[in-house]
């Protein structure tokens, strides 16, 4: 099968590339520079070289390939436009990426929410994330345009990727900072929890779904959550730093900007994968971001 795949230099997209490749299937993959494209090379992926912003690009790799994975933007409506538009009636896959911190609160770091959305719950969604969401359910009408059509919405991800990228986001953001200012910093007391996924049963559900899903689906993502004290606590005994810091959000969000420090890290996003393991079977192995922390991380 020939599988265009965005965001192929990236950690999630890189991951799932090889893994198709792995099991004999051929992966194009969007990327930005030539320099990028060299290293899509060296893991077997043919490179495509264009921005999102570059809708005939999209359709026409889209119309092309035999199913679609978009890993590169959980906010860019316009490419999700395109490759809607390039698989239109075509009854070809495509599988989008979103993210949990569409259920993400206004905690602050300060308390653990009750709240826990899974696909079977209505979803209470912070107005700030109301404009990603609407790009999910974009993807999932898109069923009726006869485009075989899902969502995947992991949550805090862990783990070494396999594809150029080998780093997610937030546990490698907050040990470089800890690293680099001496305390392990959080938001507020660190009580709000996410759940999270090893990246490796990620791209297992990915392929799960590429096999299985029904057209028009949503999944969430997770095999355990963590509330932040315990990821820093874990943090400060791997790297031997004994300082928490407990940073309050207004100066969090100076120091990082509003989106990581209200949603990334000052948030609670609890979820369950209720659908993913009864109608795919799904079965994830990984359980614990601490453990993973503590037995042997290394930073970027």
């Amino acid at each position: 099968m020939n599988i265009f795949v965005t965001g192929a230099g990236g950690y999630i997209g890189g991951s799932v590339a090889t893994a198709l490749i792995k099991k004999g299937h051929k992966v194009r993959g969007l990327t930005r520079s030539a320099v990028s494209a060299e290293q899509l090379k060296s893991y077997g992926v043919d490179p495509v070289i264009g921005e999102l912003d570059d809708s005939p690009l999209l359709m026409r790799e889209a119309s092309m390939a035999d199913m679609v994975i978009n890993t590169a933007n959980a906010d860019h409506r316009g490419a999700v436009e395109a490759l809607i538009s390039g698989l239109n009636q075509s009854g070809k896959r495509l599988i989008h990426t979103s993210g949990t911190s569409i259920v993400g609160d206004d905690a602050r770091g300060d308390f653990c929410s009750d709240a826990i959305s899974s696909e079977e719950t209505a979803l209470v969604i912070d107005p700030r994330k109301q404009a990603r969401r609407d790009i999910d359910l974009m993807v999932m009408d898109a069923a009726k345009k006869n485009v075989h059509s899902a969502v995947i919405i992991p949550s805090l991800i862990y783990g070494y990727g396999t594809g150029v990228n080998k780093h997610s986001i937030q546990v490698p953001f907050l040990v470089k900072n800890a690293l680099e200012v001496g305390s392990v910093q959080i938001v507020g007391k660190g009580l709000n929890t996410w759940s999270n996924i090893h990246i490796d049963d990620l791209v297992n559900l990915y392929l799960s779904v590429a096999e299985q899903a029904p057209p028009g689906a949503f999944y969430f993502a997770e095999n355990g959550e963590a509330a932040f004290c315990d990821v820093a606590e874990a943090i400060s005994r791997r790297f031997s730093i004994p300082n928490i810091e407990h940073l309050n959000a207004e100066d969090a969000v100076k120091r990082w900007g509003a989106a990581r420090a209200l949603f990334t890290f000052g948030s609670n996003s609890r979820v369950r994968s209720v659908r993913a393991k009864k109608e795919l079977d799904w079965r994830p192995v990984h359980v614990s971001v601490q453990n993973w922390i503590l037995t042997g991380y290394l930073p970027q």
